[in-house]
């Protein structure tokens, strides 16, 4: 009895080792959480005289603590601030993991260092995350040019500017009141300029509203020559508080004969309203720009890719997704620091970073191990000296037998 009882002590110091060894081979280890064996004794079936018979080991648990975060520049490093899980597919399989030193692959896919495809959501055409989970693409390819089809300006005129009597010309200042300019971008992604002058106009003898405006625009190549004669482009009217009531949109047909398809440019005016200040640009949208290259890939901490471009613009283009379980201890653990969902941890909740239970995201951090390496190694002596007890039992058990057997 003393030999088997011996025996699973032996079996059970061993567990203890394997376990303390996996966590300090991992100490270094991105997001590996530490493991701790748990044991129960063990007592015959019915038995009366209230003698155990030795140990089991019954199960691993995991320590989901969180481990330190350190900083690596790597702006493709995301470590979790709190709770979740990344999710990975590789050949059809779901894993979850901590470990966030995600590269891209030569096709773009975002990848972890097992080659496992990162899973995130896509983006709707509002900006917003699809809901639809699959692998995370980033394009390194240049964003083409896009011709400016729609322009908005809101602007503040001045009612104490003069009336224009005189016809318009742009060369003329006594002509107009105001000016500004915008950008118009081409098919080719050339940078071109449109003139705007704004001219306030005489009331009619019996009108009981402010003067109207009339805006005229004159488009001027990259080159800096001008492109046809300037165009009427809308007027302006006014209510009794100075707000816009009619005029507010308008469209500019211009042919640049630089090889460029010929712009048709949509302005919207809306929001100028008309008070005793001085002429200002309050805002000014173009949805036009010029081609750009690659330039770099950054995580939001909600979970957003962004991918920038040499021309100054930024695209979303998904948005990372994470797991959360209702039992992180029902979890298994496989190789390269991933787990995988079991019927004990419940089945993935999934959304993005921040949301529900969710941390957020670091980017440019990585999760360290968090396994505390002293008290570890307290842990191997006391599981060395128990695995060293239970063999001099055995020893000893050993030698009685083989007395017994001598006797006989």
């Amino acid at each position: 009895m003393s030999l088997n009882t011996a025996l699973s002590g032996l079996l059970g110091a061993q567990t203890g080792l394997n376990v303390v060894s996996n966590n300090l081979a991992n100490a270094s280890t991105v997001g590996f959480k530490s493991g701790t064996a748990h044991f129960s004794d063990t007592y015959p079936a019915g038995g009366s005289d209230g003698v155990g018979q030795g140990v089991t080991a019954s199960f691993t648990s995991q320590d989901f603590s969180q481990g330190d975060l350190t900083s690596t520049g790597n702006a493709l490093d995301l470590a979790i601030q709190g709770n979740g899980f990344f999710i990975t597919e590789k050949n059809g399989t779901t894993s979850y993991s901590r470990d966030g030193g995600f590269q891209l692959s030569p096709t773009g896919e975002l990848q972890n260092g097992n080659g496992s495809a990162v899973q995130g959501f896509g983006i709707k055409a509002n900006g917003q995350a699809d809901g639809l989970l699959g692998p995370v693409s980033i394009s390194t390819s240049p964003e083409p040019a896009q011709a400016s089809a729609q322009i908005s300006l809101n602007a503040a005129l001045n009612s104490a500017d003069p009336v224009n009597a005189t016809p318009f010309d742009p060369t003329d200042s006594n002509t107009f009141d105001e000016a500004t300019s915008v950008t118009a971008f081409d098919s080719l992604g050339n940078a071109n300029r449109i003139q705007l002058y704004f001219a306030r106009q005489a009331a009619s003898a019996s009108a009981t509203t402010p003067s109207p405006w009339s805006i005229y625009a004159q488009p001027e190549a990259a080159s800096g020559t001008t492109v046809g004669s300037a165009q009427a482009l809308t007027t302006l009217s006014f209510g009794n508080d100075g707000t816009l009531t009619s005029g507010a949109q308008a469209t500019l047909n211009v042919n640049w004969g630089n090889g460029a398809a010929p712009s048709n440019i949509a302005f919207d005016f809306g929001g100028t309203a008309l008070s005793n200040q001085d002429f200002a640009i309050n805002s000014l949208t173009n949805d036009g720009f010029a081609p750009g290259a690659y330039t770099g890939t950054k995580v939001s901490a909600n979970g957003d890719v962004n991918v920038s471009y040499s021309n100054g613009r930024t695209k979303t283009v998904a948005t990372l997704a994470m797991a959360s379980f209702i039992n992180n201890q029902g979890l298994i653990p496989t190789s390269h620091n991933l787990f995988q969902a079991s019927t004990n941890s419940g089945a993935a909740v999934v959304n993005q970073s921040g949301a529900g239970v969710n941390g957020s995201l670091v980017a440019g951090a990585l999760e360290k191990s968090n396994v505390e390496t002293s008290n570890s190694l307290v842990e191997l002596i006391n599981y060395q000296e128990a695995y060293q007890a239970n063999t001099s039992v055995i020893q000893g058990a050993q030698q009685d037998v083989q007395k017994l057997l001598q006797i006989s």
